[in-house]
């Protein structure tokens, strides 16, 4: 409880020092239907936006000129000028958006449609839909393999993760992991994808190569119940070491070492922490917090919390800029 209790001091006073490096973070609040924007640097917001409905997944053009934000009950993705925070466009995402990753290219977004049980795979220049690929029940998880070959998928549902070749659009393979895969996120080399299951609680760590579960990690903290603790976001440093993972109402980030998979910490922020990212620098790292309407912004060197921040209703996602 010590601990706890510091944690919470450092939260309310932001006695730490800040981050060094200026970028912009771009938040989807899913309850009042705005993205907050952020100063990395001074840790205050600088504008509230207007958006579709429902805002959920948000990713970044590799340049930092668009944001693509998930307007899920509009069936739509909102294209949002960075430099005038206007929305100048919209991609045909299909049905009930939530998640999407963009190609390392920056040529195709692909977007899980919970609804319709498809990955659409759109040409962000043309803005055309160039197909559509059956999945498991609920897809969410969205994740592509740094060489870009590679597309992963997790369904809710189905329980699994599907491996989708992006040459070819076909699903080469599947891979049962725990009850409710929330996220997944390759490792910088390559080499693993790590999917988090939410009812299941656990992470799964799949080997590319063999395309099966080399470990499962689980998670415990004193004084939770172990159905409170529900594994979603996952952030891997771009070094590979550390894996931070969210872990919803249990109000709590885990470090974890990619070595040896044992957790080192875990850390006090905000209340259903949902999703997290890493400014470019890799310094610090900002989580999303549904339920107390913040985000936590989270110093790397020493995993502690340095401050949070009040931005929208139910903030979901957070994506910053590259530069």
């Amino acid at each position: 409880m010590q601990g706890r209790a510091c944690a919470l001091a450092i939260l309310a006073t932001g006695l730490m020092a800040g981050p060094a490096s200026a970028y912009t973070a771009y938040v989807s609040n899913e309850k009042d239907n705005t993205m907050t924007v952020v100063d990395t640097a001074t840790m205050k917001v600088v504008k509230t936006v207007d958006v579709g409905q429902r805002p959920r997944g948000i990713t970044i053009s590799h340049d930092g000129k668009f944001i693509y934000l998930c307007a899920s009950d509009d069936n739509m993705i909102q294209i949002i000028d960075t430099a005038t925070l206007q929305v100048v466009g919209t991609l045909p995402s299909g049905d009930d958006p939530e998640l999407f990753v963009l190609s390392p290219d920056g040529k195709t977004l692909y977007v899980a449609n919970e609804n319709d049980n498809l990955v659409t795979a759109i040409d962000v220049d043309s803005k055309d839909v160039k197909t559509e690929i059956p999945v498991g029940v609920e897809p969410e998880g969205m994740a592509v393999s740094p060489d870009g070959k590679t597309m992963v998928n997790t369904s809710e549902t189905t329980s699994m993760a599907h491996f989708i070749d992006t040459e070819s659009h076909d699903v080469t393979d599947n891979v049962l992991v725990d009850t409710r895969p929330r996220f997944a996120a390759f490792k910088p080399d390559g080499s693993q994808i790590w999917v988090s299951a939410e009812v299941g609680g656990t992470v799964s760590v799949i080997d590319n190569a063999k395309r099966e579960v080399v470990k499962k990690i689980r998670f415990a903290i004193a004084g939770l119940r172990a159905e409170t603790i529900q594994p979603v976001g996952i952030a891997i440093s771009a070094d590979g070491k550390k894996a931070y993972v969210a872990l919803g109402p249990a109000n709590h980030v885990a470090v974890i070492n990619t070595e040896s998979y044992e957790v080192e910490k875990y850390i006090l922020v905000g209340q259903r922490v949902w999703h997290l990212d890493f400014t470019p620098d890799q310094k610090t790292l900002i989580t999303t917090n549904g339920n107390s309407n913040d985000i936590t912004f989270i110093d790397t060197a020493t995993d502690e919390p340095v401050q949070s921040v009040t931005v929208g209703q139910q903030p979901w996602g957070v994506v910053i800029s590259p530069q």
